[in-house]
C-alpha cells in the first residue's frame, strides 16, 4: 500500500499539485487522468521517487516514508515505470533493453554475460507480449508499437510490486492496447502489484482501470471506480480546469 499525505509537488515556480492525499493499494489499477500540464506526469514522478514532494509525505508499506536515501533506494527496486518515450537504448537489441531491467540485480561493472536465468525470464517477457520473434533486433529497428511492448517487457521482468505508466499505450494501435492491458491485467491477478497508469484516452481507462483519479486545478477532483466516472464526473474535471485558465 503507497500512502501520499498532503502531497504539494513543484516544478520550477509553480505548484502542480497541492495537498494531495490519496492510497494506492495493491491487486488494483488505478488511472490518473486530467488535461495536459495538469500534474499527472509530475505525479508519476513523485511515486517513482524521481521528483521529490515541496511538502507531505510518501510512504510505503514495509518501507516507510521515502524521504531518506535509504528507503527510497528501497521503493525503487520494487517499482518499475514504463515511460512515454520508451527510454530504450536504440543500440541495442530488444532483449538486451529488456535485461537492462535486471541491471540493479548484478555488479554494474561485471564484464560477464548475463546469467542464462534473467536471460530465460527476459525472453519469457518478450515472448508473454508477442515479440520474441523480434528478441535479436536492434531497438532501433522497430515500430512504435514494438518499442512500447520492449518497455512494457522491461518493467514487467522487474516482477514489480508496483507498476507506473505514463501514457504506456500511446504509440500502439487499438487490437495492442487490448493486449497489453490483458498482460497488465494478468500481473495484477498474478503477483498483486499495483498498477497506476496515466491515460489520455478516457475509454481506455474506464475499461482497464478500477479506479479513476481524476485532476484538475492543481488537485484532485474525482476519485472513484470506472463505473462512477460518467459524463458528469468528466465534464466536472475539466470544466474546473477550463474556469481556471480563464
Amino acid at each position: 500500500m503507497i500512502t501520499l499525505d498532503g502531497v504539494t509537488i513543484r516544478r520550477g515556480d509553480v505548484d502542480v499539485l497541492r495537498d494531495i492525499s490519496l492510497t494506492l493499494y495493491p491487486g488494483s489499477v488505478t488511472a490518473i487522468v486530467g488535461r495536459s500540464g495538469v500534474g499527472k506526469t509530475s505525479l508519476i514522478g513523485a511515486l517513482n521517487g524521481l521528483i521529490r514532494p515541496r511538502s507531505g509525505t510518501i510512504s510505503v508499506s514495509g518501507i516507510g516514508s521515502i524521504g531518506n536515501d535509504r528507503e527510497l533506494r528501497e521503493h525503487r527496486r520494487r517499482t518499475a515505470t514504463i515511460f512515454q518515450d520508451h527510454a530504450l537504448i536504440d543500440r541495442l537489441s530488444a532483449i538486451d533493453n529488456v535485461l537492462l531491467g535486471l541491471a540493479d540485480a548484478r555488479h554494474p561493472l561485471s564484464p560477464l554475460p548475463w546469467p542464462q536465468a534473467m536471460q530465460r525470464r527476459a525472453a519469457e517477457a518478450l515472448e508473454e507480449l508477442g515479440l520474441l520473434h523480434r528478441a535479436t533486433a536492434r531497438t532501433s529497428q522497430l515500430s512504435g508499437g514494438e518499442r512500447q511492448r520492449v518497455g512494457v517487457a522491461r518493467a514487467l521482468v522487474r516482477q514489480p510490486r508496483l507498476l507506473l505508466g505514463d501514457e504506456p499505450f500511446s504509440s500502439v494501435d487499438p487490437t495492442l492496447v487490448s493486449l497489453l492491458s490483458e498482460r497488465f491485467r494478468h500481473a495484477v491477478l498474478r503477483t498483486g502489484l499495483a498498477v497506476v497508469i496515466v491515460l489520455h484516452q478516457i475509454e481506455t481507462a474506464r475499461a482497464f482501470a478500477d479506479r479513476i483519479v481524476g485532476l484538475a486545478d492543481g488537485g484532485v477532483a474525482f476519485d472513484g471506480t470506472a463505473a462512477e466516472f460518467d459524463t458528469a464526473a468528466q465534464s466536472r474535471i475539466f470544466t474546473l480546469l477550463r474556469l481556471r485558465e480563464n
